[in-house]
């Protein structure tokens, strides 16, 4: 149990570091789960159900934002439309999720999708980033993220299906197609954040009650020990973020994600890694 405990506790750190960064938290949680051994819980249970701590963080770090808009919702038009494009960019991956959970979960969580997903959205990102339409757009705080358009929805909405993909990164993927929508790369990092609260939200409440009835005490315990980790490593990673995004670009998580998915494939071909 001790063993597990500490697990836990690098796993969560790994998921708290990694959910807001373009880097797929999902990703790294299974390389950093085959690597520990970590089987008191088998996959994906742990991954997705201690993404909820990300969730909390989101809400702690805006709460005065969602203590002056929860009460708007009935008389702001706005309020209700910048939700109105939340619902619209998280639709599109919802869907797909819902009905092909257990193919992606049986056909993709291993460390060599991983890999090679982490190479191609790190390739994408330095790509985005080179782009000379983006250069002069100011990616300096404040920026409203209530002005997102529908358009600019869906595009992040489409985009983000890629993050499906274990190591495609779910906030990668809506960062990504934010810059490609036209917002800045701050506007499209804060409209990331708010995407994880339906989102993960969703994903972390349905596979706990479709696999509550097979998990004993110890494993729950695990659980929210694991969520209430990440919610604080979430928490300060949200703001660490924010503050290296209003200095620098991407590219520096880009090559660390080609780098990153170049040593997984060499741990796997090695037999280090399976």
């Amino acid at each position: 149990m001790i063993e597990d405990v500490l697990k836990v506790v690098i796993l969560s750190l790994i998921e708290g570091v990694t959910e807001f960064l373009p880097v797929s938290s999902t990703g790294h949680l299974i390389v950093g789960a085959a690597v520990l051994r970590f089987d008191a819980l088998l996959p994906p249970i742990f991954e997705i159900f201690i993404q909820i701590g990300a969730v909390a963080a989101v809400l702690v770090y805006y709460r005065r934002a969602f203590g002056e808009q929860v009460p708007q919702l009935r008389s702001s038009s706005e309020a209700r439309r910048f939700w109105l494009m939340i619902a619209l960019a998280s639709a599109p991956v919802a869907a797909l999720g819902i009905v092909f959970q257990q193919q992606i979960e049986s056909l993709f969580f291993s460390p060599q999708v991983v890999a090679a997903s982490l190479i191609f959205g790190g390739i994408a990102i330095i790509l985005v980033e080179r782009l000379p339409q983006f250069q002069h757009r100011i990616a300096k705080r404040p920026l409203d993220v209530s002005k997102v358009t529908a358009r600019q929805a869906a595009l992040i909405g489409l985009v983000q299906v890629l993050a499906l993909i274990p190591g495609m990164s779910r906030s990668g993927s809506s960062i990504v197609g934010g810059m490609l929508a036209g917002l800045s790369r701050f506007a499209a990092t804060e409209f990331s954040f708010f995407l994880a609260i339906p989102l993960l939200g969703s994903a972390t409440l349905y596979k706990f009650v479709t696999t509550l009835d097979s998990l004993g005490s110890e494993q729950l315990i695990l659980l929210l020990l694991g969520a209430a980790l990440s919610g604080l490593f979430s928490w300060l990673a949200i703001d660490l973020l924010l503050r290296f995004i209003s200095r620098r670009s991407f590219v520096a998580f880009g090559y660390y994600r080609i780098a990153a998915g170049a040593l997984i494939l060499l741990a796997v071909s090695s037999g280090l890694m399976s």
